[in-house]
């Protein structure tokens, strides 16, 4: 692009007028007050010109999205295009009205306009037989003061509109410098110098020749020499007709037959060297534009394909963020959107190895959950209520599994203190020994005197399975938590661009209407297995036997007054010798070593089985009997509850869903085509972004067609 620069009444106007053929507008004072980019193209077909208006700026000088309007048909007849270009810049002076009021009607108030000066442009695209190859746009003229009624602010309005123009490496910038005025004067070279400071892709045009001052043309000559602020591609000079001559419609031809006759006789340019004569005319110039407009894009291809490739690749991508375009088959395309939604449902709710899974979501609180069941352990104490007590040994044999899910605390049965200071895993108040007893005893109806009812044991059970109901209803409302902003998350993911939003509110309705009726199956299975709990029985005979020979015999153990039991339960095992063997040790090993030789492998806590009867003997037997039976039954609690919240809410939520949403949206009943129309209809705003972007792809890749032809 080649912009046309100069102070105001420079002669730019007349120099494009003579480069272009056609008349442009002309009015006292200041004349072009926005810009009017032409492009010229030479073409074997008859003259046209098409004026188009580019809006890219409201009525308050805000940027706003680019609009191009056609002004008109094209015209064939170059008299018209005068007043075709006054009434396109009178509709971008006033950018509130609408602009075929300026094109079709007579302006009501043709010397007032909204704003003095404005960056949307007028185009011009000309093609003919007698043009050229060029692109250029005419500026308004730099102002140096503005009149009464004048805004201050269009001084640094209009050097900053020249400036958007010629700041760009690829604008050749054409200066206009009239040759009435002291050249220092000229404002337009001080700025073209500053953002091409080594005049390289500056062209220097000397308009008004014959109104220098006698006895001053040769400093005009020494600028045409290039002697004096010399450019890279040099200075030219021009004869444009007088306006008296432009009043009586001199013709193009004879303006440049009058231009070639005046520098051919008059002094001091019919004189000048030969090889300066070619920086003179109008002719030279255009064509010298011409190769220069040429080298500069030969030069800037390279650069012009990555500009291009880059801008194809942000507008794709552009594209590829909208939603996408609606489709010709609406229930297909709802279908297909439903079954991507229930395939990654269904992956998610089987589980992902990503972090964040919905599975390393749900695990913590089912850790949580079996840490708060196994703490209602009922908590035996195997010492009278009343009086001091000591350590209670800490139960090994249930280390490894207490301890399973790396948690630090211990088991109820684990190291305790005296009762002031007790610690304890367990959050189930104490039991002792004498109370167990007495609530044996008095327990008692028809039985022989050494035998108690079932219904002790059963009563301790009631206890702990009673406070079940609490941290499994907890787990429910944890998953539920869970579930239910991931399943909004899903819809969200894969509905939020469908339509103008209506799909994705259903489709989220629907979810949670079927995730709501998972839940409620999921409190009756939980109901269900709490209810399970209240008759105590269990097929696990051998498990519960082995915890209840432990218990017992660590509860005999702590019972014995003797310390003896307590001392055997820390006994070391077989193959670790004592450091200091006393008389003690060597009874112990003695007894193993004789039930050894009888054929009976023991170890030393074992020992305190073959104690004597004692009047505590049924209170241990009951304490030992829960307590085993806990160790079966909230194992079992534990794993059955997580498996029905997984198997009902979780893995179940996946079972006719696809069903649920098809019956929910309505879309394979009779109106079904309809209603998914509707759902895939988007908003107008989408719907007009994609037909801009769609139309810059267009132009992109027309752009990058021409651009293969270059090269």
């Amino acid at each position: 692009m080649i912009a046309v620069i100069g102070s105001q009444s420079a002669g730019k106007s007349s120099l494009i007028e003579s480069i272009s053929g056609i008349t442009l507008p002309r009015s006292a004072g200041t004349c072009t007050r926005c810009p009017t980019e032409c492009k010229l193209s030479h073409s074997d077909a008859p003259w046209k010109c098409v004026v188009k208006l580019h809006f890219n700026t409201d009525a308050k000088g805000m940027p706003t999205a680019v609009r191009l309007v056609p002004f008109g048909a094209p015209i064939t007849t170059k008299s018209d295009v005068e007043d075709r270009i006054k009434r396109a810049q009178r509709a971008i002076l006033n950018p509130s009205t609408g602009p075929n009021k300026f094109l079709h009607g007579e302006d009501p108030m043709p010397d007032k306009t909204e704003v003095s000066f404005s960056r949307n442009y007028v185009s011009l695209e000309i093609s003919g037989k007698d043009l050229a190859d060029l692109s250029f746009v005419d500026l308004p003229g730099l102002i140096a003061s503005v009149g009464r009624a004048g805004n201050e602010r269009d001084i640094e309005l209009v050097k900053s509109l020249v400036t958007s123009y010629i700041e760009k490496p690829s604008c050749v910038i054409l200066l206009t410098v009239a040759c009435e005025t002291d050249f220092e004067n000229q404002g337009a070279h001080h700025l073209a110098k500053t953002f091409d400071p080594h005049g390289k892709r500056t062209v220097g045009v000397l308009t008004k020749p014959d109104r220098i001052p006698a006895g001053e043309e040769d400093n005009w000559l020494k600028i045409i020499r290039n002697e004096t602020e010399p450019l890279v591609n040099n200075w030219y000079c021009v004869k444009q007709p007088s306006s008296q001559m432009l009043s009586k419609g001199i013709t193009w031809t004879d303006a440049r037959r009058q231009e070639n006759e005046y520098f051919s006789v008059t002094q001091p340019w019919c004189s000048i060297d030969p090889q300066y004569q070619k920086y003179l005319r109008t002719n030279n110039l255009t064509e010298r534009l011409s190769t220069i407009l040429s080298e500069l894009i030969a030069k800037r291809l390279p650069e012009i394909q990555e500009e291009l490739t880059n801008a194809l690749r942000d507008t794709e991508a552009k594209l590829r963020a909208l939603p996408k375009a609606p489709s010709n088959d609406p229930v297909g395309e709802v279908l297909h959107v439903l079954s991507l939604f229930t395939r990654d449902l269904s992956r998610r709710l089987e589980g992902t190895p990503d972090e964040d899974g919905l599975i390393q979501s749900i695990r913590p609180h089912q850790q949580a959950f079996r840490r708060a069941i196994r703490e209602t352990a009922p908590n035996f104490i195997p010492w009278e209520s009343k009086g001091s007590h000591k350590h209670l040994p800490k139960a090994e044999f249930l280390a490894n599994e207490e301890d399973d899910d790396g948690d630090a605390r211990q088991d109820s049965d684990s190291v305790t203190s005296a009762p002031s200071s007790r610690q304890t895993f367990s959050s189930s108040p104490e039991i002792y020994i004498d109370q167990v007893l007495k609530r044996a005893q008095s327990a008692r109806t028809r039985e022989l005197p050494d035998n108690y009812p079932f219904v002790v044991q059963k009563a301790y059970i009631s206890e702990f399975t009673k406070r079940w109901r609490q941290p499994a209803l907890d787990l429910f409302d944890e998953v539920y938590g869970i579930l239910k902003p991931d399943l909004a998350s899903l819809v969200e993911g894969h509905f939020e661009h469908v339509g103008q939003g209506n799909a994705k509110r259903a489709v989220l309705m629907i979810v949670i209407d079927h995730l709501d009726e998972a839940a409620a199956r999921t409190k009756e299975k939980i109901e269900w297995l709490l209810a399970l709990e209240q008759a105590p029985t269990t097929l696990n005979t051998h498990y519960y036997s082995d915890y209840k020979d432990k218990f017992l015999s660590c509860y005999k153990g702590c019972w014995d007054k003797g310390d003896l039991a307590a001392k055997l339960q820390t006994f070391p095992s077989q193959g670790i010798q004592p450091l200091a063997v006393t008389g003690y040790e060597s009874s112990v090993t003695k007894v193993l070593s004789g039930l050894s030789e009888l054929g009976i492998t023991v170890k030393a806590s074992d020992l305190p089985k073959l104690l004597p009867p004692d009047p505590m003997e049924a209170a241990l037997n009951i304490m030992a009997s829960v307590r085993a039976y806990f160790q079966v039954a909230y194992k079992r609690f534990a794993d059955l509850v997580a498996m029905a919240i997984d198997h009902e809410i979780v893995l179940g939520l996946e079972k006719d869903m696809e069903k649920a949403l098809q019956d929910g949206l309505q879309i394979t009943g009779p109106d079904g085509y309809a209603r998914c129309q509707s759902m895939l209809q988007e908003l107008s705003s989408v719907s007009s972004e994609r037909q801009e972007v769609q139309k810059k792809m267009e132009r992109l890749q027309a752009a990058r067609q021409e651009l293969r032809r270059l090269l």
